[in-house]
């Protein structure tokens, strides 16, 4: 079934045979690949401080299979030290090219270190140095004070070292309870399609919402 299909199958009041929500976002992702000019992966994430906080930022989604969506990030910073301390999430992805907003909440996890290895392997050798020398949140002097342990690592690293993956540096999973999928209309007529589920494997249920 094409993308078009499958949202128009979405947004179509008579029709209630099931949809698999992650095969409707990956129709969705592969339109915004397409069309939207920069960082079609990026997300605003939400999460709490001690206090409860909410605390947002973009971070880019850079995997993704039937368990969830993942990011990654240094856990030593806030939002690390706040997903584990209260390992619930939400997040939206705004396609603002393509008029379409997709929103997440749900329980994270950690992903197993052979994923965060697979991943960090991908990663540039620069920004795999820069992952060790940033502290991330942390105060700062000076941005020469942050080249500055950059340039430390590439030497003591040499030209072609290895660049492993600091232990301090991995992967959330963010596993929907609820996926809500947004469509621009006419006049803020937007069609709102909200799927949910109890159980990280149970079946999903969806309903329309009110713009």
């Amino acid at each position: 079934m094409t993308a078009n299909n499958l949202t128009d199958k979405l947004f179509d009041d008579a029709d209630t045979s099931p949809i698999d929500p992650f095969s409707l976002f990956e129709d969705w992702f592969a339109e915004a690949q397409l069309k939207e000019p920069n960082d079609p992966h990026a997300m605003a994430l939400a999460s709490v401080d001690a206090d409860g906080l909410p605390d947002v930022r973009m971070v880019l989604m850079n995997a993704r299979d039937h368990r969830g969506f993942c990011f990654f990030t240094n856990f030593e910073s806030e939002k690390g030290k706040q997903l584990l301390a209260h390992p619930k999430a939400a997040f939206v992805m705004h396609w603002k090219s393509l008029r379409r907003q997709i929103r997440v909440r749900g329980p994270v996890e950690v992903v197993s270190d052979s994923e965060a290895d697979a991943y960090f392997s991908t990663r540039g050798r620069a920004s795999q140095i820069g992952a060790h020398a940033s502290k991330q949140s942390r105060p700062l002097a000076n941005r020469y004070a942050l080249l500055e342990r950059v340039e430390t690592l590439k030497t003591s690293l040499g030209d072609d070292g290895a660049v492993t993956r600091p232990a301090h540096w991995s992967g959330f999973r963010v596993i929907p309870q609820t996926i809500e999928f947004w469509k621009d209309g006419a006049n803020r007529l937007h069609d709102r399609v909200r799927f949910s589920r109890q159980l990280p494997a149970g079946d999903w249920s969806r309903q329309r919402l009110y713009p």
